[in-house]
């Protein structure tokens, strides 16, 4: 019976390893220090190859035992030509042995990621057009579907939909919407109490709630809490295929899924708005009252003269506009969800971006038009 490894030399420079037999993990392999000895006796050895013909079997065992003899060929800066393995051993020998390119770490390179950076970010935003016009395009379709009556959508989803954005989100709406009227009653009294005219803190907080900062604030709400929701709620159905099934079964995911959030939002917006100015304007009130010596009736009969329904219907209108734009946000990123868990997390962070994003850029726009109109 053939030796399992033996040592040949066809050249005074390659030492050559015949491989014979069994090399199992189960039996015993032999010792490289044979080959270690060779080596040092031998300084003009610059190759090892290999003669594995004769092997008859071998798992993982034989690869353990290249690995040492590719380790010491390391060690002695030896080449190795695997070219005698057998094809199995020599392709997992060359995954094992594999050596990622080298990245450059200089400032060069740090300046050229950057700008693929930006470039991947401006190609991906421009591919990223097409696909939100093809969804806005879907969901006016849906509309008008829903004008005509023939809409796939339960009634019943809607008034789930309508609780959970709606009553549901009225705790941290007020908290937000208090603070928000402290800070405001606050700022403005430093520098109305130079004047003596503390009473106009009624006029600062009545005006900038309704206008601006409830219909603002109730939004990035929204837009942190109901549209991350619906990106992740239709964003596990992508990864679970059940939109697929809708599609299998007959049903618009559009019509089935996305309108009744939309609606929901569009719908509750309004009336969140309102919300959020009363706790505001109480807010105010509150900071009159305690640390500015005004009473309640005075900060009441202040804030009802500087009021016009107006000033209510433009913040309505932007809380509307931002509830349109937060669902739809939402429910973009949540359909263009992967099929991965990790893409959940990345439709959910997008969506509150992209939400916060049009409601600062809506927020713009429309207070340059309300300006403008003179409203």
């Amino acid at each position: 019976m053939l030796e399992q490894l033996s040592l040949d030399f066809p050249s005074p420079d390659n030492l050559q390893l015949v491989l014979a037999g069994s090399w199992l993990l189960t039996g015993s392999a032999p010792s490289a220090a044979g080959i270690e000895e060779q080596l040092q006796v031998r300084g003009d050895v610059r190759k090892i190859s290999f003669n594995g013909t004769a092997v008859t079997e071998w798992d993982t065992g034989l690869l353990t035992f290249l690995a040492r003899i590719y380790r010491l060929a390391g060690e002695h800066n030896i080449d190795i030509d695997p070219g005698g393995l057998p094809d199995g051993a020599r392709r997992m020998m060359a995954l094992a042995t594999a050596v990622p390119p080298k990245e450059d770490t200089g400032k060069q390179a740090d300046e050229a990621t950057m700008l693929a950076r930006i470039g991947r970010v401006a190609l991906a935003m421009w591919r990223a057009a097409p696909e939100m016009l093809h969804f806005l395009g879907e969901v006016a379709l849906s509309l008008g579907r829903l004008v005509r009556g023939k809409a796939q959508f339960r009634r019943a989803d809607l008034m789930l939909v309508i609780q959970d954005v709606g009553p549901q989100a009225l705790p941290i709406v007020a908290l937000i919407s208090f603070l928000v009227g402290l800070i405001v009653a606050y700022m403005g009294a430093v520098q109305l109490a130079q004047f003596g005219a503390q009473i106009y803190i009624a006029n600062l907080v009545g005006l900038g709630m309704t206008r601006e900062m409830g219909a603002l604030m109730t939004g990035i709400i929204m837009a942190g809490r109901t549209g991350a929701a619906f990106a992740a709620q239709l964003g596990t159905m992508q990864v679970n295929e059940e939109i697929d099934a809708f599609r299998t079964l007959g049903f618009n995911p559009i019509d089935f899924l996305v309108l009744p959030r939309m609606l929901a939002l569009v719908l509750v917006m309004p009336a969140m708005v309102l919300y959020s100015d009363i706790v505001g304007i109480t807010a105010g009130m509150f900071v009159s009252v305690t640390a500015f010596d005004i009473s309640t009736f005075e900060y009441y009969q202040q804030t009802v003269r500087s009021m016009e329904w107006s000033h209510i219907w433009v913040g309505v209108i932007k809380g509307t506009v931002y509830g349109l734009l937060i669902a739809f946000a939402g429910c973009l990123r949540g359909m263009q969800c992967g099929r991965s868990a990790q893409a959940v997390g990345e439709a959910t962070t997008s969506s509150v971006v992209t939400g916060i994003l049009f409601i600062v850029i809506a927020a713009s726009l429309l207070t340059i038009l309300f300006q403008q109109l003179g409203i």
